[in-house]
């Protein structure tokens, strides 16, 4: 009887013998940082470097055997029946195995620093992994030790205490007063003397390692003698009332027999025999059985943490936990057949400590119990200050844990060991800690988990850096492993799990959000590349659909300071398609020390996080903007995934304005029209250059000043990325646009329709045709229609004007468009504006060229005016800039930009007008440039689009 109390609560509490995996028996040097020159002198007064045995299998055979040799073998055997228990052992230390090898392939892939399972998984999975595993860890840890001091104070009272119902005591040794404040106390005693020896240095406890493994070795051997030694007997089993019962249950047997070996009695325990336990009451099934068998097959990380203070810790670590992982699987499954070959069923169900009954000298069995719980304490308490120690040497909780980086002139982390006592103590107040001890176990198989997983995506990144040497492993193993680990921790308790995984991604945003970034490297980031390089080369650009298009967009950026607006406007037409910042910096690399763009990008990256886009950044340099932006769209991009569309801001005389100044003053410049605020205000996070003044010219996107690119360059560009089959759009306006002014009208946000989006689908620069189906005409309205399929500006209306001309018939053309707006599953409205006066401008200036040039002889006809034969044959011949084009009045233009600008009413927040193709003489380019500025002039934001590939199906 005096027995119960320890015995449930080693059954329950030994979930924790993960003790020894965190405490390193060779002192705390290991665990310093190698940097500090007192650290380094620690280290190199204390050369303690072990060999296999002394460095793995020690430590690795305490942590597994703990009290669970003394205390469970009979209960597994009793309940499970032989079959059973091997079956149980094996599926067990099949889980534990595949976490074996994942710990070996880690700890071989590089020296192991303090915290052990903390490091490994932070190192590999980042510091959101790592830390929140790590807190677990550190709390687990701390509740073992309270477990282990609580199991020891009971047994100690149980041994030693008078009983509490106030019978007399059975033995003259019960000298001890019981009670909940005298255990307590005695817990406290116990707490105090582990702090003792942390405070003065875990080398204590590593000289007495070897010391407590030989007398666990000592006390086990005793057991297996006795099997042979000791005579067959009757045993006085402890008396308990049925918990459950009330006193008027059925009773149970007072005697059981040690037979000894008999075939009768190996027979009896073949087979299962689920009963009540007569501790709690409650029913034995397989699954509480078997989570109470595996609580005693962890601690199997006791040697990766030993790396620093090994002789060869690669060939160490997998060598050392391997021979203790399989040293305790035989010797359980010995203990297993020996146990039912000589005791029967009832002395196993009814006396979990019936190994000291049967022992040739009783107090050998307590010995083993107190020692190894004992010394389970004390490195309990040593992992969990090492691990409080390197949580805060890594600043994951800011200064919230600074005082745990104190360590003593030996290296000692004094205060981590001082805080790991405080939380010990608080979880002394509480007593029992039998539900406790199951989180704790879901807590270090979560660990596990997290272990396999770390190996798992370092084998599945390929990174060329992770070559372990011992590679008896795959990531069917890591899957395995994890797959375990979540089958035990829901069998053992699915709320607990549940729980337990909560907290853990709890702890997984907070530090994801509040930490700073570290310099560990993201296992992540192989991940995503391994990945992405896998489906790049599955995109397959000869099986791209017209169905499937969607704009890849390489905008390109001179200063992004004035191109604020622009470049978070076109963020919304990608259509989750490609999006690239370019920018061109003058220079010959051969006349330069070094390339002077690496050092831009963090600040191109620092405004991509600013203004919240998903965007890439290609920056190069070029001898011109020209052959520069030329490199850009033939190498930007991967497989599938390249540019198909060119934005280029407008050519003109429009004055930039800083929108990288403090934010607070935006709202301000967006309304002001007067000069830049001052440019001291700007934000240090960007390093860009001041903007350039008044006088110099305004280009794509504002590039450098407006010396580095003329206009006949600038259209040169334009023809270039046509010839290379580039959609191209000239953005103008845009250095006003303010996204969020226009968006958060507060009719448009209630949906309401304030805000307009004009497309006009005709080459306003070739009256003579008003085709709106050709393909430029068609790739306007599908980029209309993008944008107003975005969310921020689904409530926005489309307005589609269609020119017509008298003497035709309005309605049937407006009946043919919407009927093709129907077909393109567009919504817009469709709004008629006659332009005749315009035309007869046009005309009329055609009329006085035809005069002119009647006068002159026919051979005076210039190349000028001839038209090209290759414009007339082209499909797309309504797109291309007119061979007479420069008959274009000036007056005409202007009438045709205050036609524009009366039609649509109230203004829209952007027009998307059709831009046609240069002209071939590149004489006119000025000229067409020209004719471009007058067109749009003062329209507000402004896209002239010229779509050159098909982009818009009526098929399913």
């Amino acid at each position: 009887m005096t027995e119960r109390t320890p015995l449930l609560h080693y059954r329950l509490s030994t979930s924790v013998n993960e003790s020894e995996s965190r405490s390193p028996p060779a002192g705390e040097t290991p665990e310093q940082h190698p940097s500090s020159p007192r650290q380094r002198s620690t280290h190199q007064r204390q050369p303690k470097k072990l060999s296999i045995f002394f460095g793995v299998v020690i430590p690795t055979l305490l942590s597994m055997f703990s009290v669970v040799v003394f205390l469970r073998i009979g209960f597994v055997v009793g309940y499970s029946g032989l079959y059973q228990a091997i079956a149980m052992f094996l599926v067990a230390y099949f889980i534990i195995s595949m976490t074996v090898l994942s710990v070996c392939a880690i700890s071989t892939n590089g020296a192991l620093d303090a915290g052990g399972a903390y490091y490994m998984i932070s190192r590999a999975l980042g510091p959101e992994f790592g830390g929140s595993i790590g807190i677990m860890f550190f709390l687990a840890n701390v509740c073992g030790c309270a477990l282990f001091v609580l199991g020891l104070v009971e047994a100690i009272v149980a041994t030693f205490g008078v009983p509490e119902d106030g019978t007399v005591a059975t033995s003259a040794y019960q000298i001890l007063p019981s009670g909940y404040w005298w255990s307590l106390l005695y817990g406290t005693a116990i707490a105090l003397l582990c702090l003792l020896v942390c405070l003065v240095g875990a080398h204590i406890y590593a000289k007495a390692t070897f010391l407590i493994f030989l007398v666990v070795m000592f006390v086990l051997g005793t057991i297996f003698i006795s099997f042979f030694a000791v005579h067959p007997h009757t045993i006085v089993l402890p008396r308990f009332s049925n918990p459950t019962a009330n006193g008027t249950g059925p009773t149970f047997p007072t005697t059981a027999n040690f037979t000894g070996f008999k075939l009768d009695t190996l027979l009896g325990n073949l087979w299962a025999d689920y009963t009540l336990d007569y501790t709690t009451g409650n029913m034995m099934t397989f699954a509480t059985v078997f989570a109470v068998m595996f609580n005693g097959c962890t601690g199997i990380m006791a040697g990766s943490n030993m790396s620093g203070e090994l002789k060869n810790p690669s060939y160490s670590i997998p060598r050392g936990t391997i021979t203790a992982v399989i040293f305790t699987f035989i010797i359980y499954n010995l203990l297993c057949v020996l146990v039912a070959c000589s005791c029967d069923r009832v002395l196993l169900q009814r006396d979990y400590s019936f190994l000291r009954e049967i022992n040739i000298w009783h107090p050998f069995v307590t010995i083993g119990v107190y020692s190894s719980t004992l010394s389970a304490a004390m490195s309990n308490l040593i992992g969990a200050s090492r691990i409080l120690y390197a949580l805060a040497r890594d600043d994951l909780f800011g200064k919230a844990l600074s005082p745990a980086k104190k360590t003593s002139h030996s290296g000692n982390p004094w205060v981590s060991v001082i805080i790991s006592w405080f939380l010990v103590q608080l979880v002394l107040f509480s007593g029992k800690l039998n539900t406790i001890a199951s989180i704790v176990t879901i807590f270090f198989l979560l660990v596990y988990a997290a272990v396999d997983l770390a190996c798992l995506a370092l084998e599945w990144a390929s990174a060329p850096n992770f070559r372990p040497t011992f590679r008896y492993f795959t990531w069917h193993t890591c899957v395995l492993g994890i797959v375990g680990c979540a089958v035990m921790m829901f069998l053992i308790n699915a709320i607990y799990a549940s729980a337990s995984i909560a907290f853990m991604l709890l702890l997984l945003l907070l530090i994801h959000y509040l930490s700073p970034t570290s310099s560990w490297g993201y296992i992540s980031q192989a991940l995503i590349f391994h990945q992405v390089r896998k489906y790049l080369l599955m995109l397959d650009v000869r099986k791209d659909h017209v169905k499937f298009w969607r704009p890849q967009v390489l905008l390109m950026v001179s200063n992004p300071r004035s191109s604020v607006g622009l470049i978070t406007f076109i963020n919304d037409i990608k259509k989750s398609g490609l999006y690239v910042l370019g920018h061109v910096q003058l220079g010959d690399l051969s006349t330069l020390p070094s390339d002077p763009l690496q050092s831009q990008y963090d600040s191109w990256l620092s405004l991509v996080d600013h203004l919240n886009i998903k965007a890439f950044v290609n920056l190069t340099l070029a001898d011109s903007v020209r052959h520069g932006i030329q490199h850009l769209l033939f190498i930007s991009g991967l497989g599938g995934m390249r540019p198909n569309t060119l934005v280029l801001g407008f050519y003109d005389n429009c004055l930039p304005k800083d929108k990288l100044i403090d934010p607070s003053l935006s709202t301000i410049q967006c309304t002001d029209s007067g000069p830049s605020q001052d440019l001291e205000q700007q934000s240090p996070l960007f390093h860009f250059a001041s903007l350039r003044g008044s006088s110099d010219r305004q280009d794509y996107g504002e590039f450098g000043d407006g010396k580095v690119l003329g206009p006949q360059e600038y259209v040169a560009i334009i023809a270039d990325a046509m010839k290379m089959l580039k959609n191209v759009v000239l953005a103008r306006y845009f250095n006003n646009f303010d996204r969020g002014q226009v968006l958060s009208s507060p009719t448009f946000s209630l949906g309401k329709g304030s805000v307009y989006v004009d497309v006009w689908p005709v080459n306003l620069l070739r009256p003579d045709s008003s085709s709106y189906v050709d393909t430029c005409s068609l790739f306007l309205l599908q980029l209309a229609c993008i944008l107003n399929m975005v969310r921020a500006w689904r409530n926005a209306t489309l307005r589609l004007f269609l020119c017509v001309e008298e003497g035709r018939s309005v309605r049937g053309s407006e009946e043919k468009l919407g009927q093709l707006l129907k077909e393109l599953r567009i919504k817009a409205q469709v709004y008629p504006v006659p332009w005749d006066q315009q035309v007869a401008l046009h005309w009329q200036r055609q009329g006085e060229w035809s005069k002119k040039y009647s006068s002159q002889s026919p051979d005076a006809t210039t190349e000028e005016n001839k038209p090209r034969a290759d414009e007339e044959e082209d499909e797309d011949y309504v797109n291309s800039f007119p061979s007479n084009a420069t008959r274009l009045s000036d007056d005409y233009l202007s009438a045709v930009n205050k036609l524009i600008l009366a039609a649509a009413q109230p203004a829209p927040a952007v027009r998307f007008l059709y831009l046609p193709r240069p002209p071939a003489d590149i004489r006119r380019y000025t000229t067409y440039l020209h004719q471009l500025e007058l067109l749009t002039q003062d329209l507000g934001p402004t896209l002239l689009i010229h779509g050159v590939t098909p982009v818009i199906t009526t098929d399913l």
